[in-house]
């Protein structure tokens, strides 16, 4: 399986419709590859707070169109990264709910939505994210031929419970969009690696170059196989980290190094 993780940068200067038709010209470059993987929050910037009300869309707005047309005409399996998402009735939340959600978007190689994945882990200690956006509730899988995918978004990375309600659902493969910090970077690529080890999956961490209200962004999308290793990582800068990968490492992994076999918690409800 041939990945390419599209580390867009987001900076002051380019409007989020400009950024679209960009993001969605590297995606129609990657003609070829089977899976194409956008940063979170890439048309606003994760730390944009002031911009998320008024950048908000539905599900089905102008990002979805653009990428799912992307998607279908490269012919490749598309996690658009995530979109400042407002609620309406249309999508089930309430009549005119308005709640904002940090939500990822999958599409097939026809251009179908696959997935939507409200980020559940929102990030800001009572400020920024934390207050403005509405929490997701259903951690989600996405099958894919030969494998099956996981989806966290940036914070998630810090809460591990997530990911095993993940490779219990049958996900060999985590991807994670981020809009991850410079300040934090060396976090970022211990966990990126931790993940994959205690999941004994690939990761694949896509993030954003440039700034976000001032805030320096790591870059630096990392992929890792199911032992912990580095296959590839990008630099600071706008890049498409492009690798190969072979799904049947996971169950090989897994047989030949049975940690998962020996869990004890978190398998049962416990006796009272």
């Amino acid at each position: 399986m041939r990945a390419s993780l599209i580390q867009i940068a987001v900076g002051e200067g380019e409007s989020p419709a400009s950024r679209r038709q960009r993001a969605a010209a590297l995606v129609r470059a990657q003609a070829g590859a089977d899976l194409v993987v956008l940063p979170e929050l890439w048309t606003t910037g994760a730390f944009a707070y002031e911009d998320f009300g008024r950048e908000a869309e539905p599900l089905q707005g102008p990002t979805y169109e653009t990428m799912a047309e992307a998607a279908a005409d490269a012919g490749v399996w598309l996690h658009a990264g995530s979109i400042p998402e407002r609620a309406t009735s249309a999508d089930g939340s309430g009549p005119d709910d308005g709640t904002l959600y940090n939500t990822s978007l999958v599409f097939s190689p026809s251009g179908e939505l696959a997935a939507a994945y409200r980020k559940i882990h929102r990030f800001g200690f009572d400020q920024g994210e934390a207050v403005l956006m509405g929490a997701g509730r259903e951690p989600v899988t996405v099958p894919l031929p030969g494998t099956t995918l996981g989806l966290g978004t940036c914070y998630d990375l810090r809460f591990p419970e997530l990911f095993r309600a993940l490779v219990d659902a049958g996900a060999e493969v985590l991807v994670l969009p981020a809009g991850w910090p410079e300040r934090r970077r060396a976090h970022w690529t211990l966990l990126a690696r931790a993940r994959a080890v205690e999941n004994q999956a690939f990761v694949l961490a896509c993030g954003t170059a440039g700034t976000h209200a001032g805030v320096p962004q790591a870059g630096h999308s990392i992929v890792v196989d199911p032992w912990g290793e580095v296959l590839a990582e990008a630099g600071a800068g706008e890049e498409v980290l492009t690798v190969d990968l072979d799904p049947a490492k996971v169950a090989a992994t897994r047989e030949q190094f049975p940690a998962l076999k020996d869990r004890v918690l978190g398998l049962a409800t416990p006796r009272r």
